[in-house]
């Protein structure tokens, strides 16, 4: 199984840092040379790492590289190894979805509120709508994950590493 959406989360992160990059570099060169830089370099900096914080999140669990603790598990055999697995699997899917309930909830009553940013003065929602892609993103990843997990033969399914 192909999966057309590999690098979706990748070629975000990649084209946002470099923003981030320049942003941060155009508020140093115009505070300490011109003693005089525009606020919303640092406003729409801030904003966009909170972007790749929840976008990244979905990457992690894409490449299974969020922290976890394997000691107790390895001492089952694969199939319970699973079954382990599959569980936390499910644990963090809820997780996932009420990230996205309530991300959308929050999104709602700041579009509701027209709550705007201090500097760039753009609606909240904007920076809020991460919370809750990023919830559903992870959520869609977990989902492949415990797709890969029971696909995979009993002796490849302790392997880690990308399974996606």
């Amino acid at each position: 199984m192909k999966m057309k959406d590999k690098y979706i989360e990748e070629i975000f992160l990649v084209f946002t840092m470099v923003a981030m990059v320049i942003l941060i570099f155009t508020q140093v060169v115009g505070r300490y040379v011109f003693n005089a830089a525009p606020s919303w370099t640092e406003e729409l900096a801030r904003y966009i790492h909170i972007w790749q914080v929840w976008i990244g999140a979905s990457y992690a669990i894409r490449l299974r590289q969020h922290i976890r603790i394997e000691a107790f598990t390895n001492l089952f055999s694969p199939f319970i190894q699973k079954i382990f697995e599959t569980l936390s699997i499910i644990v963090w899917f809820i997780l996932a979805l009420f990230l996205a309930v309530l991300g959308t909830q929050l999104v709602l009553s700041s579009l509701k509120n027209g709550q705007i940013t201090p500097a760039m003065q753009i609606p909240m929602w904007i920076p809020f709508v991460a919370i809750p892609l990023g919830g559903a993103g992870m959520a869609l990843r977990l989902i492949q994950q415990l797709w890969t997990i029971w696909r995979t033969s009993p002796s490849n399914s302790n392997k880690g590493g990308n399974m996606i």
